[in-house]
């Protein structure tokens, strides 16, 4: 499952988007009163602000044999995103988070999470971490890849392809075929993967190739000090590579175009 070699970064790489999420105890502030002072901390690299109200699923209460279905109260949700649209911190009453859609290195990415995660801590103060958490969601597209009639099985490893692994399952039978995990691994960090074909909707519109998609949701429980988030980060960043890395074979390693840090 974990690769050992030396990280590398690829010309052309499938990430479509890399999530860092923070989640603490829940600080009313954020919800009674707009985020003012934490905007003006950030707003010359994020000027876009939007506001949006969410409605939580119900959450089922009570013990079973007498269980109810609870209305929960709406959730404010502030983004902040950059003039290009490319970079979002979003802020709620329970978790700071910053996106990217046009992923270049992990240290450009920490590099731009320095800003607002500093400015949430001087301004609102949270008492600890309970989750900090980092996902990668990558496309795997062969004709952007130049890699088209190449089935997956010669692209991905067999731990990640279910029963396309097997010769006797041609790819064109599938219609449905994922393997989903939820696993302990090292650091003390947790992952839940999803590896498999699919169709991706982007924008509401849905692409026509089927894209082999390969989802890390790494994160580290808590509760976590402040001053230790930048390293659990840091150790959640160096797992995802070493799955990624033991994901693929040499044929879609060499196709991304390797650059060696």
């Amino acid at each position: 499952m974990f690769a050992n070699q030396k990280r590398c970064q690829y010309s052309a790489h499938q990430l479509a988007e890399v999530i860092c999420q923070l989640r603490f105890p829940e600080i009313l502030a954020i919800e009674a009163q707009d985020p003012v002072a934490f905007q003006e901390a950030i707003r010359s690299d994020f000027p876009q602000f939007h506001r949006r109200q969410e409605i939580p699923a119900p959450k089922l209460t009570g013990v079973p044999g007498n269980q109810t279905l609870q209305n929960q109260r709406p959730v404010t949700n502030y983004q902040f995103a950059s003039a290009d649209g490319v970079w979002r911190v979003n802020l709620t009453g329970k978790f700071i988070s910053l996106s990217c859609s046009r992923y270049h290195s992990w240290e450009a990415f920490a590099d731009r999470l320095d800003k607002p995660l500093a400015a949430f801590i001087q301004t609102y103060k949270p008492a600890y971490f309970e989750r900090v958490g980092l996902r990668y969601l990558n496309f795997i597209s062969r004709s952007a890849l130049d890699l088209e009639g190449v089935p997956f099985s010669e692209l991905i490893s067999p731990c990640y392809l279910g029963p396309l692994a097997e010769e006797d399952v041609p790819e064109s039978s599938s219609l449905r075929c994922s393997v989903d995990a939820e696993l302990n691994i090292r650091g003390g960090c947790r992952v839940k993967l999803h590896a498999g074909p699919g169709l991706v909707k982007r924008g509401g519109v849905e692409d026509k190739e089927v894209k082999f998609i390969f989802d890390q949701d790494l994160y580290m429980p808590g509760p976590l000090q402040l001053n230790l988030a930048v390293g659990a980060l840091q150790t959640l960043h160096g797992q995802a590579v070493s799955i990624f890395q033991g994901a693929i074979t040499p044929r879609l390693h060499q196709a991304m175009g390797p650059i060696q840090d």
